[in-house]
C-alpha cells in the first residue's frame, strides 16, 4: 500500500516535469518568431552565433542558425556555408564552432531544468541524483564529441575515401581482410565498433575508445564512478530498483574502460543486459547507434535522460499487429522463415515500450534527435530480454508545430496540402498521435522482424545494410497497418508517407543520415509508379483517391515480401535489392526511374536556392 501511494506521488511529480519540459521547448520554439515578429533572446543567440561564423545576417543565414539550435541538424547551415564559397576545411571548422555553441546553450538549459526540480523538491531524493549525475556523465560525454567526430569522420574516414577514390566496397573489403573491425565473442566481425582506427607504418590497427581517446574516457569514468557512489548511499523506494541502477553503471564503467580489442563488443553487451533491467519511468540511452561512421560502424556518443510519460503509457496494438503480418507471412515464406519470425515474435512480445520526451541529452545528441529508436541492436542480447522503444510524440510535435511554413513546402506539395498536415498538427492532436503510432512507433517495432543473428553482418558486405534497413521497417509498420486497416486513417498515412518521403530529399548529401534519405527514395519509387505522384512541366501532383491508395498499398506489399522472402531471409547483400531501384552517381544516390529521378533533381535544385526560405499564410 506504502508503495502504490510512492508510486502514485512520483507519477504525479513525472507529469509535472513532462509538462514542464514540452513547456520549455514550446518557449525555444518561439525563437523562430526572429524570422517574422522577433524575437529579443533568439536575436541575440542568433547574432552571436553568425558573428562568430562570420556569416552575413540574412532571413537564410538566421533560418539556419535557428535549424542547427533548435532543429540540431546542420544541413542548412553546410548549405549557406557552401554559398559563401567555403571550402571543405573552413565548413568543418564552422560546424565545429557551432557544434560548441549549441552544446553550451543546451548545457545551461538543462542546469536550469535540475535547479527547478530540485527547487519544486519532485520526483525522489533517489532520481533526483540519477538526473543530476547523468548531467555531470554528459558534460564529459559532450566534451569528448569533438575529439571523436574530428578523429573518426573528418580523420580516418576521409583519408579512406581519398585512398579508396570513394569505392566503398573496396574499403569494407580491406577492413574486414586487415581484420580491422571488432569481433563477437564467438570470432565473427561485429555489426558495429567500440575502437577507432590508428595509422602505424604498415598502415592501420584499431584501438579501443579507452586508449585512443584516454583523457575524454577517464573524465566520463570518473563521473560514472562517482554517480555510482551517490546512488549506493540512497534508496529507491518508489520502484526498487537501486541494485539494477549500480549493476549498470558498473557495467559502464567496465565496458569505457576496457583497453583490448577482444572483448569490447561483449563487454557493451553486458551494459545493454543491465540496462534491459531497468524499468523505471525514467531512463538513460548510453552509446547504442553507429550512423555517423558508415565504414566500421564505430558507436557514436549517445548520452541522455528520457521521461516516459505517465498519460501516454496505455495500451498499444502495434506489437500485437506487427506480429500477426509477421507470423502470416512467415507461413507463406516457409519452414526457415517460421524458425526467424518465432524468435522475432518472442522480441516483440518482451519489447518495452516507453513513450515520454528527451529531458537531457549531451554528446552525439547536439548534432541531431531521433524522434524514435529501438534498441539494443545486439541480437543476442535482444534474443534473451528483447529491447526497448522510445517514441517522443510531444516532442516531434511540438517541434513541427513550431516551425514556419517553409516556401519550398508550399511550392512542392501546394497550399491546400500544407494546410491540411498543419489542421492535423494543430486542431486534431489526437489524430496526429494515432499516425505517428502507425508510422513511427510500427516502424520502430518493424526493425525487429526478419533479423536473425548474423543478419546485418551477412549482409552488410557492401555497406548498405542500413541503407534497406530503415525502408524495411517503415514498410513493415505500414504492412501491419494494411493488414488491420482503419479506414479512417488510410488516407492520413498515405499523405504522412508523402510528406516524409519527398521532404527527406533535402538530406541528398547530409552523410550521417544517408539511410532515411535512401529510404526517401525507395518510398518515392513506389509512390510514382503508384500513381499517388506525377512530375510533369516541374509541377507536382498528389492523387489521394482510393484508387491511387489500392495501387500504393499493393506495391508497398509486394516490395515487402520480396526484401523479406528474397533478401532478409537467405540474407543477401543489401546492395542487390538497392540495386534494382537506386544507384550512386558521384557519391549521391539516385533514383533509377528517369521520372522519379526529374523529381529528386528538381527538388534539390529548388532546395538549394529556396530551402531556407520562410512562406507564412496571410
Amino acid at each position: 500500500m506504502q508503495n502504490s501511494l510512492y508510486q502514485e506521488i512520483f507519477m504525479e511529480d513525472l507529469q509535472r516535469v513532462y509538462d514542464e519540459i514540452l513547456r520549455r521547448e514550446k518557449q525555444l520554439g518561439s525563437y523562430y518568431n526572429l524570422l517574422d515578429s522577433g524575437h529579443a533572446e533568439a536575436e541575440a543567440w542568433v547574432g552571436d552565433f553568425l558573428r562568430r561564423l562570420e556569416l552575413p545576417e540574412t532571413p537564410e543565414t538566421r533560418m539556419a542558425a535557428l535549424t542547427r539550435l533548435i532543429g540540431l541538424r546542420d544541413d542548412a547551415l553546410t548549405q549557406v556555408l557552401e554559398k559563401e564559397g567555403r571550402d571543405e576545411e573552413a565548413i568543418i571548422e564552422a560546424k565545429e564552432t557551432a557544434y560548441k555553441m549549441v552544446a553550451d546553450f543546451y548545457l545551461k538549459r538543462h542546469l536550469e531544468l535540475l535547479d527547478w526540480i530540485e527547487e519544486e523538491a519532485l520526483l525522489t531524493p533517489f532520481y533526483r541524483e540519477v538526473l543530476k549525475e547523468a548531467h555531470r556523465v554528459g558534460e564529459a560525454m559532450s566534451n569528448w564529441q569533438s575529439a571523436w567526430t574530428a578523429h573518426i569522420i573528418h580523420g580516418v574516414n576521409r583519408e579512406l575515401f581519398e585512398l579508396f577514390n570513394g569505392d566503398e566496397e573496396k574499403i569494407y573489403e580491406m577492413l574486414e581482410s586487415e581484420n580491422l573491425l571488432d569481433l563477437r565473442e564467438e570470432g565473427c566481425v561485429g555489426d558495429r565498433c567500440y575502437s577507432v582506427l590508428k595509422k602505424t607504418r604498415k598502415g592501420y590497427k584499431s584501438v579501443p575508445y579507452a586508449k585512443a581517446f584516454r583523457m575524454e574516457v577517464q573524465d566520463v569514468v570518473n563521473r560514472l564512478e562517482n554517480m555510482r557512489g551517490v546512488l549506493a548511499q540512497m534508496e529507491d523506494e518508489v520502484f526498487g530498483q537501486q541494485s539494477a541502477w549500480l549493476a549498470y553503471i558498473d557495467a559502464l564503467i567496465d565496458a569505457f574502460s576496457h583497453t583490448e580489442i577482444e572483448g569490447l563488443i561483449k563487454k557493451w553487451a553486458e551494459v545493454d543486459r543491465k540496462w534491459m533491467a531497468i524499468t523505471s519511468p525514467i531512463q538513460i540511452g548510453h552509446p547504442l547507434e553507429y550512423y555517423e561512421d558508415h565504414y566500421r560502424k564505430a558507436v557514436a556518443l549517445e548520452w541522455d535522460v528520457r521521461l516516459a510519460s505517465p498519460k501516454l503509457m496505455q495500451e498499444t496494438k502495434i506489437p500485437e499487429q506487427i506480429r500477426a503480418m509477421s507470423e502470416a507471412l512467415a507461413q507463406e515464406f516457409g519452414e526457415e522463415a517460421q524458425r526467424v519470425h518465432e524468435n522475432c515474435a518472442k522480441q516483440v512480445e518482451r519489447t518495452q515500450l516507453y513513450i515520454g520526451v528527451p529531458a537531457l541529452f549531451y554528446g552525439a545528441e547536439f548534432q541531431g534527435l531521433f524522434s524514435a529508436q529501438v534498441v539494443p541492436n545486439d541480437t543476442e542480447v535482444s534474443r534473451e530480454l528483447g529491447k526497448k522503444i522510445f517514441a517522443f510524440a510531444d516532442n516531434v510535435l511540438e517541434s513541427k508545430k513550431a516551425r514556419p511554413v517553409m516556401r519550398i513546402a508550399r511550392e512542392t506539395f501546394g497550399d491546400d496540402f500544407v494546410l491540411h498536415q498543419r489542421n492535423i498538427m494543430f486542431e486534431q492532436s489526437e489524430l496526429w498521435h494515432k499516425v505517428y503510432e502507425i508510422t513511427t512507433i510500427g516502424h520502430e517495432y518493424g526493425h525487429i522482424l526478419w533479423v536473425d543473428d548474423d543478419t546485418e553482418t551477412q549482409m552488410n558486405g557492401s555497406g548498405n545494410y542500413k541503407n534497406v534497413e530503415e525502408f524495411k521497417a517503415t514498410v513493415g509498420g505500414l504492412m501491419a497497418f494494411f493488414m488491420h486497416e482503419d479506414g479512417a486513417l488510410k488516407e492520413e498515412v498515405l499523405r504522412d508517407t508523402v510528406a516524409r518521403a519527398v521532404s527527406l530529399m533535402s538530406w541528398r548529401k547530409t552523410g550521417e543520415v544517408e539511410p532515411y534519405y535512401v529510404e526517401g527514395l525507395l518510398h518515392l519509387d513506389i509512390l510514382f509508379e503508384a500513381g499517388v505522384l506525377r512530375f510533369e512541366a516541374g509541377k507536382l501532383s498528389i492523387d489521394l483517391s482510393e484508387e491511387a491508395y489500392r495501387k500504393q498499398k499493393a506495391l508497398y506489399q509486394a516490395r515487402y515480401i520480396r526484401l523479406a522472402h528474397e533478401f532478409y531471409l537467405p540474407k543477401r547483400d543489401a546492395s542487390e535489392f538497392l540495386a534494382s531501384y537506386v544507384e550512386k552517381v558521384d557519391g549521391v544516390w539516385l533514383p533509377k526511374n528517369d521520372t522519379v529521378r526529374a523529381f529528386v533533381d528538381h527538388y534539390w535544385s529548388r532546395y538549394l536556392e529556396i530551402g531556407q526560405e520562410t512562406m507564412p499564410f496571410d
